[in-house]
């Protein structure tokens, strides 16, 4: 019989493989050395097969770890790519595990990659950039389906795979395909695992079902980043089909999009997926969301524009009302019950309300690491977890939880395992909410800033503080606005709506949060960034030179609208 994950859970069939693994590092005085045999492959290990009937000799003999790597990598998202390379560049022998149907991780197959894919197909097949020229008749001839939009988005999630694969072999990084589970008794060791199910299974269970052993492989040092899947609240009747969450709407199984939509959920996620359906003629998109605010991580003016936006296209919105039970009649339609006595009625259902991190069947309790409730995994200013040479990052750790922020996480866990120098030395209360700002920058380098982007239609894009923030600091502060009808570019782009805000100190003109909603909102963001970064003021913005016309010189216009408010104007 195949060699199972019962028998790495078994006390007396896992004590053989042990004290195989026990001869096996007699070369070595500690784990933290390098056996003799790393990054050679022994008698064909890539697969075990053992009987029960086998004597414990014989058993010895053909269980061991078949490789050992200074670094493993779970996952092959954003920051288990930029870690496995930017180890793999300083020397280290480094393998990566994950799925073979799923190379770059949820970054590239359910997350940003093809939700943005997703958008600009949208905007395309609509016509929606230029509907203010031709009398608005740029639009499609007929009504289109998901399927036209998923043909955009495989092909780039094809392609962006196929570079992420192309790089990582590049750098020397070994890519091996399958689930890794870590074993009972030995927290430098890992099992591959794989079936034959996974690669079909559209729900949790292609997290956890993975049950044949491939090959067992040691490493001094790991990294899990597993990523996130949309969570599922118990009692909604999902079919992948009439009810979905966003991974079963990118697997193809939704084939038209619903004339009457119901997105539960006013988070990113959600506002985004809402935003693309509204622009499609014949959809009406309504948004229900428990909390009162929607996106209230962005700036007020900007959330409440988006949300005037949207309601132009025929969008509505239920905040403040929590769900009662979903169901789904015999003719399709679906009936969302709220706790207020109202009856939401679509032909289709987006959930989108939540996170789970991927877990399950990595066995992290074994080697003493406890995940949260929502599967998120507790790491220090380091990215170590409580096992110091098992480090996290990307979404699995919670906050921010974005392709970019994962990047230099990983990258960063990189550096640390190379030369133990610790990157942020303020200790953060654990009673910190997890959207706090300290709590931010204990994912980054101590005090940078980083951008967020929300590609809503239109996008939405921040960086620093924003208004509410600053009014609860009781810190000081003006602004400066430039709209992008003020803009020839603006006009060029058919007079879209969209503003870049300057938030700064009037005394000393320091910028302390940028803010931009419209077309190209989350490019220009990184001029605002990078001049914060390097302390500048709004003096610079004044006396710089921008090309002409582009949405860049937006900032050029918000400066000087700034600066009129606090009469720092002069004569240059």
């Amino acid at each position: 019989m195949w060699y199972t994950r019962s028998y790495l859970d078994s006390p007396v069939k896992m004590t053989a493989l042990l004290l195989r693994q026990s001869v096996t590092s007699l070369t070595t005085s500690s784990w933290s050395l390098r056996p003799y045999f790393r990054r050679k492959s022994f008698s064909n290990l890539c697969t075990h097969i053992v009987t029960d009937n086998k004597s414990l000799t014989e058993t010895l003999r053909e269980l061991r770890a078949s490789e050992h790597f200074d670094l493993i990598v779970i996952g092959s998202g954003p920051a288990g790519q930029k870690c496995a390379i930017d180890s793999a560049k300083h020397g280290y022998s480094v393998a990566i595990i994950d799925k073979r149907d799923m190379m770059g991780g949820v970054c590239v197959h359910t997350g940003t990659v093809p939700s943005k894919t997703f958008r600009e197909a949208a905007l395309h097949l609509t016509g929606y950039r230029h509907k203010a020229f031709y009398n608005g008749q740029a639009g499609p001839s007929k009504r289109f389906g998901v399927e036209d939009i998923l043909q955009r988005v495989k092909k780039v999630e094809n392609a962006e795979t196929d570079i992420t694969r192309h790089q990582l072999l590049r750098n020397g990084v070994q890519i091996i395909n399958g689930t890794a589970r870590f074993m009972p008794g030995n927290n430098h060791m890992v099992a591959v695992l794989s079936n034959e199910s996974y690669e079909t299974a559209t729900d949790a269970k292609r997290h956890s079902s993975a049950d044949i052993c491939k090959r067992v492989l040691t490493a001094d040092n790991f990294l899990v980043c597993v990523g996130t899947r949309p969570a599922r609240r118990p009692g909604i009747p999902f079919d992948g089909e009439t009810i979905f969450d966003s991974d079963q709407l990118l697997w193809g199984k939704v084939k038209t999009v619903p004339r009457r939509l119901i997105v539960v959920g006013a988070g990113v996620v959600g506002m985004e997926y809402a935003s693309m359906m509204t622009i499609i003629p014949g959809t009406d998109v309504t948004v229900i969301d428990g909390r009162k605010e929607i996106l209230n991580m962005a700036d007020k003016e900007v959330s409440e524009a988006l949300c005037y936006s949207m309601a132009q296209t025929g969008t509505r919105f239920l905040v403040g009302e929590m769900i009662k039970n979903v169901e789904k009649a015999a003719n399709g339609e679906v009936f969302v019950h709220l706790e207020s006595g109202k009856t939401v009625v679509g032909d289709g259902l987006l959930y989108t309300v939540g996170r789970q991190g991927n877990v399950e069947g990595l066995n992290l309790e074994a080697v003493g690491i406890v995940p949260d409730k929502r599967g998120h995994i507790k790491v220090d200013n380091n990215f170590q977890t409580a096992v110091p040479h098992i480090y996290a990052a990307g979404d699995i750790i919670g906050f921010p939880g974005l392709a970019s922020t994962s990047m230099e996480q990983g990258r960063l866990a990189s550096v640390h395992m190379r030369t133990s120098k610790s990157f942020y030395t303020k200790e953060i209360s654990d009673e910190k909410k997890m959207d706090d700002p300290d709590r931010v920058r204990t994912r980054m380098r101590s005090g940078e800033v980083f951008p967020f982007g929300i590609y809503t239609v239109p996008e939405i894009s921040m960086v620093g503080k924003n208004e509410q923030q600053l009014t609860k600091e009781q810190v000081p502060y003006e602004v400066g606005v430039a709209r992008y009808e003020e803009l020839a570019k603006g006009q060029m782009l058919g007079g879209v709506p969209g503003f870049l805000k300057l938030i700064f100190c009037p005394k000393t003109l320091e910028i302390l949060g940028v803010h931009a909603i419209g077309e190209g909102a989350t490019e220009i963001i990184h001029i605002g960034q990078v001049v914060m970064s390097t302390g500048g003021t709004l003096e610079y913005f004044r006396n710089a030179v921008f090309n002409y016309p582009t949405l860049a010189e937006a900032y050029r216009v918000a400066a000087l609208n700034g600066l009129r408010k606090v009469d720092h104007l002069s004569d240059s």
